[in-house]
């Protein structure tokens, strides 16, 4: 749920002279940026691993930001990313304001920031508020450094307003046609805690509270979507709260958890839903992940690949909280919440190819090209899947990563309902 600033979801048909139009604007903005450096005590910088640094670099980026979707129309704005550098020459801080003009939803003010006081911790925000129905309120924390870095603790708080959201029912061969229109919205907060146990295997405990009002949409010319349904086919068509315990156990051999280039990860985690406990109905979550990552070259190509399983067993579980697919971290040919059933599986492979590394203003930036192949179909369990069922889809994906954490990605996949392009921060999987 966490949207950097930039994220888009487009269907749209490309034509080569907006993208030149682009490329030219971009290329202008980028000749006005700047390197500087500020004394830290003016700055309002958490605190460092190295406080004794006096002087902070500053790398200020000016980029473009227009996108288009068939759910939120065309926005178009511009954002200023401020990437500040210890004396490592790491990036400790990202600033990131935007502002964007979108016909359905007004004038829209983000600011993304992530922080890195240490290598063992990050801080994230987003704030963004629209002059219409959106926004968006949620920040999100990870420490790594307690009990002799054996304790992991994460975090993450959130409130948002989407007028713009989706449904088409369930199954996994629902038509365009049947397309509705809601706003959803949310409030949470999601903790978990994983302790290590012995030096790649983890378990961990989560606890996680969401509430969920379901309103009128944004989005003219869509049905609403209690026009076309209801609670007694769609559970939790008029809101529902989740209060649900989660447990995993995870075994991992990667090198870096965000930007990694060798290694393995398995994961199975199982999350109970009492009404008891405050929840909208008893069910449970099952799911299952993998994913490897095999790099050639001096890892100038890595080969990557997921593949997931999740089971939803239960009564009267509300929509939001079945198993879902469509988006830019699963089937990114579709927009997000497209596909929704008792379960899904999932495959999505790609090959990570570095095409050169190029220095900005200081900031010494991999840029990539990953060519990918995502498969996946919702059903009601995995018995009963059907080859005809699975969506497959193509595309294409470029990447700009700052080493150890930072990602910026474009991600264009092929649906059998168009083209999708999803832009915004850090690897899909």
């Amino acid at each position: 749920m966490l949207q950097e600033p930039t994220m888009q979801t487009i269907y749209s048909k490309f034509r080569p002279l907006r993208y030149v139009r682009i490329i030219f604007c971009a290329s202008l903005l980028l000749l006005v940026g700047c390197t500087s450096h500020i004394p830290r005590k003016d700055l309002f910088l958490p605190p460092a691993d190295n406080p004794a640094e006096d002087t902070i670099k500053l790398v200020s980026i000016p980029l473009p930001v227009i996108a288009s979707s068939p759910n939120e129309g065309i926005t178009s704005g511009a954002l200023m990313s401020f990437l500040f550098h210890n004396k490592r020459d790491e990036v400790t801080a990202l600033m990131a304001p935007q502002v964007t003009y979108n016909e359905t939803f007004g004038v829209t003010a983000s600011l993304y920031g992530a922080f890195y006081p240490k290598p063992e911790q990050s801080w994230e925000f987003n704030l963004s508020k629209s002059a219409k129905v959106n926004e968006d309120y949620e920040i999100k924390l990870r420490d790594t450094s307690l009990l002799n870095k054996k304790l992991e603790i994460n975090t993450f708080l959130f409130s948002f307003d989407d007028g713009s959201a989706r449904f088409f029912g369930f199954e996994a061969k629902t038509k365009r046609q049947r397309e509705t229109n809601y706003a959803d919205k949310e409030s949470g907060i999601n903790i978990s805690a994983g302790y290590d146990i012995g030096h790649h295997l983890q378990l961990t405990v989560g606890e996680r509270f969401r509430n969920v009002a379901i309103g009128e949409g944004a989005v003219k010319g869509v049905p609403f979507i209690r026009s076309k349904f209801n609670e007694n086919n769609v559970p939790g068509i008029d809101g529902f709260a989740t209060n649900a315990m989660r447990f995993s156990l995870s075994y991992s051999t990667l090198n870096n958890r965000d930007t990694p280039s060798y290694g393995g990860y398995t994961r199975i985690s199982v999350e109970p839903t009492f009404k008891a406990l405050g929840g909208a109905a008893d069910y449970r979550h099952y799911e299952v992940e993998s994913k490897g990552y095999i790099p050639l070259d001096n890892a100038r190509y890595i080969s990557v690949f997921r593949v997931m399983y999740n089971q939803t067993i239960g009564d009267d579980v509300p929509f939001l909280e079945q198993s879902i697919l469509g988006g830019e971290n699963t089937l990114r040919g579709y927009g997000r919440n497209r596909f929704i059933d008792n379960s899904f599986l999932l495959c999505n492979i790609e090959e990570r190819i570095r095409l050169f590394r190029w220095e900005v203003f200081g900031v010494t930036a991999d840029w990539e090209i990953a060519p990918f192949i995502d498969m996946g179909a919702v059903m009601e369990s995995l018995l009963k899947a059907r080859g005809s069922n699975f969506e497959f889809n193509p595309g294409i994906g470029f990447r700009a990563i700052v080493r150890p954490n930072i990602v910026g990605r474009v991600d264009l996949g092929i649906g059998k309902d168009g083209p999708a392009l999803f832009v915004g921060l850090g690897y899909p999987f």
